[in-house]
């Protein structure tokens, strides 16, 4: 039999209504398991190969849903995508008479009321809205979903190895504990390929004998071009814009630069050159500080767009599955930190059965082009960065706490550590640990005692009745934009924000009049005067791999087609220029720079070792600058020493704790990586820095086998 004909006769008769010629790889794979078992699963294929139907079709066939309650929840990392798939879940249900309900921030009041009063089919929410029901009103969710019978989580791969993912984690925990049986879950993910990574995978959604991997081994043509513009200053160089233009002005197109202002920036230059000669108008910008509603026409244009050509410039907030309909072309201007990320953006085009995938990526310096280089090289031998496991995540277990006392109304301190026990996220943190949290807690007022039970105390209320307690999300500061009354979006606080600068937003250059703090308000006019606009972004951690193959192919002779003229003569101008160093051993060598009054230590080594390297630079004193971009550091004076002796620095655990205190003590702001980390005693601030910010593990073992390869001559 079939896996359609195994399918329930209203889900054949939508098949047969969408005129699908046959099912997807990945449908025939997983209709059968889910319809046969109540295992876990974890369905991989690549973007637009049709998971979201893989996942459901079986689902929808399978559940009784005249029984009472939810049955299915539908968990998303984004309320764009909830919105868009939507459409898609309820398009499936129409021949069900299954109610589907969006359950976020922005969703209808009206529809969330309906479903209180009859709660039954799909919902679909995000987990901050999941910690929202739990916190204010935790009767809904047993209300709800205390009969689920599926939860399928979209973009698995966003949550793994992230604080968010710890989050998610122990949220299911709290769901399973509250319902009536055991619910199966259904992750889905065009990222993971590392079979490594499959055991991280099986271990996030709970019992690893539970849960299996179906994945699509397909593999996706792609076209890709790799150009070079060198740039001197912070804008783009007209010569790559006027060629981006030219590549993108007859297609549809996502551009993705790598920080907000230079979305904007792309987005403002490509429209003007194309007003210059008479071309389309549908230029775009896209990214979080974007107006909601902009954001929104934006996504309808592009899958609106039918015969008309389009161009819109964004960040990740494009990346992941949101429906934009046929994409032509992909470009990426300068490297992406992460491959995982890369293979998202590349799957936005080429999105038709058999058609290929076409990618430009825009280098402006020599060390972008080689880690795009890497990047590429890397995706290309299906190399996808491991996933981090947080073995000990107790900043959420800290907002958990807080979560659970205020959802129960006060907790005697033995039902806290029940809970906490129940809740596989936290195994690993001891009884102990967890007890000197709740001290802690109670000590800077968060928590105090009500006879033997603890509650939420004065300080713990502000904090918990603020809409920011269910996101682990860092949220900046943002002023809201507007013009004449007209609102325009947000931009995030800092001190280059002031009056009479010019910034870039929504796809247009305005200036700030007025800047109102308290309020959180900008006033802008369009602007006129030519000044160069402000740029916003932070730079991401690269892992290790990524820069070792940076370091393969300076010290390689391979010659890609796919590099342009320029590229490939900045390729060979690097290789030259490193050829001063004998290395032959590139798992165990690195050069060592002596110049005119400095020493440059070349690590390529991942950011984590880098900065683990830098940490104890400045316990041995050394005077040093790290430039992450280059893997590499700066010593002055020119002297050898501070690097040799590097590699026989061996701290114990008490010894690297006591220095993590003491920089936190000095700097505290160094726990800010960390949303809800500031709130723990200092001790486990200094864990969570050593395992989120620092590797020092890694960086030990990588200084011991290191040895250092002077420039010829010295």
């Amino acid at each position: 039999m079939s896996a359609y004909d195994l399918l329930s006769e209203p889900i054949r008769k939508y098949i047969r209504e969408q005129k699908w010629e046959s099912l997807r790889k990945i449908q025939e794979a997983s209709i059968p398991r889910i319809l046969n078992t109540d295992l876990n699963y974890v369905l991989i294929s690549r973007t637009a190969s049709g998971k979201t139907e893989a996942a459901f079709l079986p689902i929808l066939s399978k559940v009784n849903f005249r029984e009472e309650g939810v049955k299915v929840l539908y968990i998303s990392p984004l309320i764009a995508l909830i919105n868009d798939q939507f459409a898609r879940v309820e398009k499936l249900c129409e021949h069900l008479d299954v109610r589907v309900t969006k359950w976020h921030g922005e969703a209808s009041k009206g529809k969330k009321d309906q479903l209180l009063k009859n709660p039954e089919g799909i919902v679909l929410i995000t987990p901050e809205s999941l910690e929202a029901m739990f916190v204010n009103k935790p009767y809904h969710v047993s209300h709800l979903f205390a009969s689920l019978e599926y939860v399928v989580i979209d973009e698995i791969h966003s949550f793994l190895g992230s604080d968010r993912g710890m989050h998610l984690k122990s949220l299911l925990s709290r769901l399973q504990q509250i319902n009536h049986d055991r619910f199966s879950i259904v992750g889905l993910s065009a990222t993971v390929s590392d079979v490594n990574l499959y055991v991280e995978l099986k271990g996030f959604l709970g019992n690893t004998e539970n849960t299996k991997i179906i994945r699509d081994h397909t593999p996706k043509p792609i076209n890709a071009v790799f150009r070079y513009f060198h740039s001197d200053t912070q804008e783009l160089p007209i010569g790559l814009l006027k060629d981006l233009y030219v590549r993108t002005r007859d297609s549809k197109a996502l551009v993705f630069p790598n920080a907000r202002g230079r979305v904007e920036e792309v987005a403002v230059k490509l429209k003007r050159l194309s007003e210059k000669v008479g071309g389309h108008q549908n230029y775009f910008s896209h990214h979080s500080s974007v107006d909601k509603e902009v954001r929104e026409y934006v996504e309808f244009f592009a899958k609106n767009a039918g015969l008309q050509n389009f161009c819109i410039s964004c960040t990740s907030t494009l990346e992941l599955g949101i429906d934009i309909g046929n994409v032509d072309e992909v470009v990426q201007i300068d490297a992406t930190n992460s491959i995982a990320s890369l293979i998202q953006r590349v799957g936005r085009s080429g999105r038709r059965e058999g058609r290929a995938s076409n990618l430009y990526l825009y280098s402006t310096d020599r060390w972008s082009l080689l880690q795009s280089l890497a990047c590429w090289l890397l995706y290309s031998e299906q190399y996808i960065e491991p996933v981090e496991v947080i073995e000990k995540p107790y900043d959420v277990l800290l907002h958990q706490i807080l979560s659970v006392i205020k959802g129960s109304s006060g907790l005697y301190l033995h039902e806290l550590l029940a809970k906490i026990n129940e809740n596989p996220t936290f195994s690993l943190i001891s009884e102990g640990e967890a007890k000197e949290i709740v001290n802690h807690l109670q000590e800077i007022g968060f928590l105090e005692k009500l006879g033997h039970e603890y509650i939420i105390g004065v300080e713990g209320e502000k904090v918990v009745n603020n809409k920011d307690f269910y996101s682990f999300f860092q949220t900046p500061v943002f002023f809201k934009v507007s013009s004449q009354g007209v609102k325009i979006g947000e931009l995030p606080l800092s001190p280059q924000i002031r009056e009479d600068e010019n910034v870039y937003l929504s796809a247009k250059i305005w200036k700030i009049k007025y800047v109102d703090y308290e309020t959180s308000r900008i006033e802008v006019i369009p602007a006129k005067d030519g000044k160069k606009p402000l740029f916003f972004g932070d730079a991401a951690d690269t892992v290790h791999r990524i820069r070792e193959k940076m370091l393969e192919i300076l010290y390689s002779d391979g010659e890609y087609d796919f590099l342009d003229e320029e590229a490939k003569r900045i390729l060979k101008e690097m290789r030259k220029e490193f050829s001063v160093f004998p290395i032959t051993n590139l798992k165990e060598e690195r050069p060592l720079l002596f110049g005119n009054g400095y020493t440059k230590f070349y690590s390529f080594a991942g950011s984590r070792i880098n900065k683990t390297i830098g940490f104890l630079l400045d316990l041995a004193g050394a005077e040093y600058v790290y430039d992450d971009h280059s893997s590499a550091l700066i010593c002055r004076p020119p002297e050898q020493e501070p690097f040799t002796r590097l590699a026989a620095i061996r701290l114990t655990e008490d010894q690297i704790n006591e220095a993590l205190c003491e920089a936190l003590k000095k700097n505290p702001a160094l726990i800010k990586l960390s949303k809800w980390g500031p709130y723990l005693p200092l001790k486990f601030q200094a864990e969570i820095l050593k395992t989120k910010y620092y590797d020092f593990d890694a960086c030990f073992r990588f200084l011991e086998k290191i040895k250092w390869v002077h420039n010829i001559g010295e």
